[in-house]
Parts: C-alpha cells; sequence; structure tokens
C-alpha cells in the first residue's frame, strides 16, 4: 500500500482511492490549499467555490477535502459534479478567492484528485503551487477558532453560466443555419450535462454517447484512437459530420472526422487556433509536447507562439504575459481567453463548429489545409534519478541541435523534435517526437530510446 503513487505537483493531487489517497489524505491537501489562501489573500475567511467530476469516489474526496477547508476558515460553495473549466468560470462569475476540483482528468477510475485554482481561475503557478505542497508535507494548516466557521453553501447555475459565455462568443445563427450533426462521447464523466446543453442551443442534431454522469467509463477515459473506436464507429453509422470526445472533467477535446477517422487531440488546438487567429489576430502559446502545426499556422497570420513547460498554469501564464489570443496543450487542451484561461472542450467544440459552419468545409478539408505531421507519444515506468540521467543521455545523443531544457528536455531537429519529461500526473516518463512523416519518426524514437539505453 506505501508502493501506491501520490502525485503532487503543479497540476494537483492525484492517488489511487484507498491506498495513496485516502480522506485524511484529501483533508490535509485542502487545508493545505485553504491556508494558503489565507495567507496569500489576507482574508481570514477566504470563498472557495468546490466542483468534482463524476467518479464514485467523487462525493467521498469533496466531503473530505470540503471538511479540510472549512476547518481553517473558508467559506465553501459546492458546484456539484461539473467540468473543470466550469469551476474556473463560476471563481469570476462568483467574485471567490479560488476554487477546487476533485478530478483525476483522463486516468483510470481507480485514481482520484484535487485540482486548486487561484482567483484567475488557473492553477496556482509553481512557486505557490511548492508553498501549498510543503505546507502539506508539514501539515502546517491555520486552523481557524470556533466562531470564524463559515456555512457551506451551493450554487446550481453553473452549467448555464459556463454555456452562455460560449453563445456569447460565437456566430449562433451561423452553426444553426448549417445543420451540422455531431456524435460526442462523454465518457460518463462530467461534460455530458453540459455538453448537450450548448449543442442543443447551438441547433447541431446531437448522437450523445455515454451523457450519463455515473462515473463509470465505458471505455479507457483518454481520448486517443485506441480508446475512441466506437466514436468513429458511431459517427459512420449516423452519418454525421463530426464526432467529438471529452475526457471525464471536459478540458480535454478529441476529434474525429465525418469519415470516422480520428484526426487525434492535436488538431483541436490546431484547427480552434486557426480559426481563432483569422478572426482575432494574435499570438497563442502552447507547450513543449505540442505539435509544430501550430507553428506552421502562427506564420499564416504573421503570429508568434510561446512554448512553455507542460501544464496548463505554464501556459496560461504565458498567455497573460503576451496578450495571446488562443492557446493550450496538444492533448486536446484549447484555451480560449474570452472564455477563460483554463483548456475547455465546450469552447473547442464551439470553435470547431463556427469553423465547420463559416467555411462551409468538412473536417477532413479543414485537416488538408494545415501541413501534416507524425507524431509518435510512447512512455515508461519511472524509477527514481531515471528523468534526469534520460536527459543528460538525449542531450548527449542530440548536442548539435537546439535544445530546450524548461520542462525536460526538447531537442529541435530541422525536420522535427524530441521531448522527453517526466510527467507531473502519472509515475511515467513521456516520450514525444514529431516529424514529416512515419518513418522519420520511428526513427527519431528509436534513436531517442537508444541514447536513453
Amino acid at each position: 500500500m506505501n508502493d501506491a503513487p501520490l502525485m503532487i505537483s503543479v497540476s494537483g493531487l492525484r492517488g489511487l482511492i484507498g491506498q495513496s489517497l485516502t480522506p485524511q489524505v484529501a483533508t490535509h491537501f485542502a487545508a493545505a490549499y485553504g491556508s494558503h489562501l489565507k495567507q496569500t489573500t489576507g482574508h481570514p475567511n477566504p470563498h472557495v467555490v468546490f466542483g468534482r467530476d463524476s467518479r464514485p469516489s467523487g462525493q467521498m474526496i469533496e466531503s473530505a477535502a470540503i471538511a479540510g477547508l472549512s476547518a481553517v476558515g473558508c467559506r465553501v460553495t459546492t458546484l456539484g459534479i461539473v467540468t473543470t473549466p466550469s469551476v474556473a468560470i463560476m471563481i469570476e462569475h462568483l467574485g471567490a478567492q479560488g476554487g477546487m476540483v476533485a478530478t483525476a482528468s483522463h486516468n483510470p477510475i481507480i485514481w482520484n484528485g484535487l485540482k486548486p485554482l487561484t482567483a484567475d481561475g488557473v492553477a496556482p503557478p509553481s512557486d505557490q503551487s511548492k508553498q501549498i505542497i510543503e505546507r502539506f508535507h508539514k501539515q502546517d494548516f491555520d486552523y481557524a477558532p470556533v466562531e470564524q466557521l463559515q456555512p457551506i453553501g451551493s450554487d446550481d447555475t453553473t452549467h448555464r453560466v459556463h454555456v452562455d459565455r460560449v453563445l456569447n462568443n460565437v456566430d449562433v445563427q451561423a452553426i444553426r443555419d448549417a445543420n451540422i450533426k455531431v456524435v460526442l462521447d462523454s465518457v460518463h464523466g462530467a461534460g455530458g450535462p453540459a455538453g448537450a446543453m450548448l449543442l442543443n442551443e447551438l441547433g447541431v442534431e446531437l448522437v450523445h454517447l455515454y451523457g450519463e454522469t455515473t462515473g463509470h467509463f465505458p471505455h479507457t477515459p483518454e481520448p486517443t484512437a485506441e480508446n475512441l473506436t466506437g466514436l468513429s464507429d458511431a459517427v459512420r453509422q449516423h452519418n454525421a459530420h463530426i464526432g467529438l470526445a471529452q475526457d471525464p472533467d471536459a478540458d480535454r477535446l478529441a476529434v474525429a472526422d465525418e469519415n470516422g477517422a480520428y484526426i487525434g487531440e492535436e488538431y483541436t488546438l490546431a484547427l480552434c487556433a486557426k480559426h481563432v487567429m483569422a478572426r482575432t489576430p494574435g499570438p497563442a502559446a502552447a507547450n513543449l509536447s505540442t505539435s509544430r502545426m501550430i507553428d506552421d499556422i502562427a506564420t499564416q497570420h504573421d503570429q508568434t507562439v510561446y512554448r512553455t513547460p507542460v501544464g496548463e498554469a505554464n501556459v496560461a501564464k504565458r498567455m497573460r504575459e503576451t496578450n495571446c489570443v488562443v492557446g493550450g496543450e496538444g492533448n486536446g487542451g484549447i484555451i480560449w481567453p474570452v472564455i477563460g484561461y483554463v483548456r475547455d472542450s465546450l469552447a473547442g467544440a464551439a470553435l470547431l463548429l463556427e469553423l465547420m459552419a463559416t467555411t462551409g468545409k468538412t473536417v477532413s478539408q479543414l485537416v488538408d489545409d494545415i501541413p501534416a505531421y507524425t507524431i509518435v507519444k510512447t512512455k515508461c515506468p519511472i524509477q527514481p534519478g531515471m528523468a534526469e540521467a534520460a536527459g543528460a543521455a538525449v542531450k548527449q545523443a542530440f548536442a548539435d541541435h537546439a535544445i530546450d531544457e524548461q520542462d525536460g528536455v526538447r531537442v529541435d531537429l530541422p525536420d522535427g523534435w524530441i521531448h522527453v519529461r517526466p510527467s507531473n500526473t502519472e509515475p511515467i516518463m513521456r516520450i514525444i517526437v514529431e516529424a514529416p512523416d512515419q518513418n522519420r519518426a520511428n526513427q527519431l524514437l528509436e534513436s531517442t530510446q537508444q541514447a536513453i539505453g
């Protein structure tokens, strides 16, 4: 039991239910975050909004975390089962000092976690994350006296607030007039209700797979090709124009074209960036593991792409600093600042539908407009010291090329790139390579694996 991983990073906390993530751990992490909020805001009773995804362990983790927040004097408003970007939006909507989400994103059902959010709706920056983690490890909690304890409230308007914000920023009538048929796979996660609300109000013909928020995932929940064969089949069966897949907390979006072909998570950001840059010129930001497609798109619009370490908080921070009009990560995470600085599958879905409606093009035609690359992602279990040794080996093997060490090691070659880094959310090391074709991508992957040994 002691060997079960408890991942604590800039992305929050994740662990295995009944093993590394117990109610006590959840209470302590939430108390650490609440104590941090009190210190940094100077408010004795900071307001924290709390949402969760649909995992069966969610109610238990929520209850434990709320106990920790309340114990240090936070005023908590519960939102129920909602998307992670919805929690971020509600922080602003309710004027709260922070937020917290009980979720393990795309991880399997045995996992759960806690993701803290700042008043800006993003994960705390790395220096603040370190302070929260240090409080957690030291059990340095600023417990409140009984007269400062606050009542726990609730708010049931979250879906409406989020959907309205998206609707107010797209051409609803154009999408309605396009008569688009959509298959949406919500994987029994948190995105089903808001996803259906949005798509119905956009006037699409919706075929909804696994829209109920049971938390019992019908397939492995990470929205990758091997896990979405059912979505592809449904697009073909229903003659739909596009297939969309959310992950359990609905901050990621994957796409299948009108033929049911999985076009991948990387195209979510590329297509959305192409559309946003055309309607609102400006720079973009993406993490180091994201495809060069966004660089090609930015070049077409005479714009810049700022690269950051992996992690939504890192991308959002750079976006704010450089006034980016769009950004995100190649895992299907689109960040559209007019909605919020959090990856958002609802924003991504609306932008894709507006792009289809305003251009009259199919998804496959839109994909053909973007220079194609082959990206290969693999992972392996990580042992202590392994990431440092792997990074050093890759640097030595590719010493003649441009190297970026913001997050692990990224090597940029004339015809591709390599990124080797430890995951923030799982006990694994990721190896990602991209090249113009499959053969070259395989060569780069093989060279990288040989260097690591």
